[in-house]
């Protein structure tokens, strides 16, 4: 076994000078029941471009550009709002395959082709949102050649599909079904979705329509015949001048049962005047800003169910790769970039000219 690896180092918050590349970083050593497995292909998110950059920060109230933000607090720029430590490898939608065992995981792992839960927990406690931890945040995750976990975040994942469309799944569709969980989302519901041809909104449209609700995908102009490929019931152009008549068009009625959204900004108070009385919304995301004009008589007045969405529950992870062993889902892979080309490739994440989802092959 090799003792030294490629990754990608961050070496502290602020712009892509921060992340850097090295050749001789150690192979991470394993112990107890951890196994480390050789990475095939790593997603990219939302999360490690927010964490670089020092978005977090309650100092920090504009949207996320991808550079540094100088007013960000180090003491709350991460999604818990506590601070990281570095030198820290990121990546957290790992594929990989197991290449050794600690004294204490089980030898079947063995060669196994795994997925790895995002969400760390103390297992002792672990429905405990307090201490749950995020990989490639709160340890190091999967922008090298290996990487290690404890067997209990692992999972082997049967499949034709490949490493790198595998790696489109992880935190975007396990984002949108907790999401989708939060609100309580049944059959006959219409979900109006934001930011639907991005990682977690195009994985909502797949999952909205699993359950049996009709998905209605918010998009630019030159993305929207995709959108309707992927499966959406009704696609309405973002920029329209009166998103109440094309609902009305669209599902015979001005308003829906839930808003999932991730993008904030802006447009939100026009969305959030679209939920029924007695809807819902669920938000993981803010991508054009964190900082939006509510109307507290929208909320109240219309007996409004808000929910955020972060923190998954123990065994959602389970179910989302038995939806991808099953074919329930389909990745939606934009690009794949070499591990040594991370840069470029966040700078097309950022751009957010793509649908669905990036991801890196070391």
């Amino acid at each position: 076994m090799t003792q030294t690896m490629k990754a990608f180092v961050l070496k502290g918050h602020g712009d892509f000078d921060m992340l850097e590349w090295h050749e001789d970083w150690p192979v991470p050593s394993i112990t107890g029941d951890e196994v480390l497995i050789k990475v095939g292909a790593c997603g990219l998110n939302n999360t490690d471009i927010n964490t670089r950059t020092a978005w977090y920060s309650k100092a920090v109230s504009v949207n996320t550009t991808g550079g540094a933000f100088d007013e960000a607090d180090e003491e709350d720029a991460t999604w818990g709002g506590a601070a990281i430590t570095f030198p820290r490898i990121q990546g957290a939608d790992v594929v990989g395959e197991v290449v050794e065992i600690g004294p204490e995981a089980d030898p079947s792992l063995m060669g196994k082709r795994v997925m790895i839960d995002t969400w760390l927990r103390d297992w002792d406690d672990p429905d405990n949102r307090d201490k749950c931890g995020y990989y490639g945040s709160e340890c190091d995750g999967g922008y090298a050649e290996f990487t290690k976990i404890s067997q209990k975040h692992v999972h082997v994942v049967e499949s034709q599909l490949s490493d790198a469309e595998i790696a489109t799944f992880a935190t975007s569709y396990i984002t949108a079904e907790n999401m989708l969980e939060r609100a309580g989302v049944k059959q006959g519901d219409n979900v109006l979705i934001t930011g639907a041809s991005g990682g977690v909104g195009s994985a909502l449209i797949q999952l909205v329509n699993r359950r049996g609700a009709i998905s209605i995908a918010l998009s630019s102009k030159s993305k929207m015949d995709t959108l309707k490929e992927i499966g959406a019931h009704h696609v309405i152009d973002r920029d329209c001048a009166d998103l109440k008549a094309e609902l009305r068009a669209a599902i015979g009625k001005d308003t829906v049962s839930v808003l999932a959204d991730v993008v904030g900004g802006d447009s939100w108070p026009t969305w959030l005047d679209c939920i029924e009385r007695g809807g819902r919304l669920t938000c993981a995301g803010a991508i054009a800003g964190p900082m939006v004009e509510f109307d507290l008589r929208t909320f109240y007045l219309r007996d409004l169910v808000f929910t955020g969405a972060t923190i998954v529950p123990v065994g959602l992870f389970a179910k989302l790769v038995g939806y991808i062993e099953r074919g329930e889902i389909k990745p939606l892979l934009a690009a794949s970039y070499p591990l040594a080309d991370l840069h470029d490739a966040q700078r097309a994440f950022i751009a957010k000219s793509h649908i669905g989802n990036i991801v890196v092959c070391p």
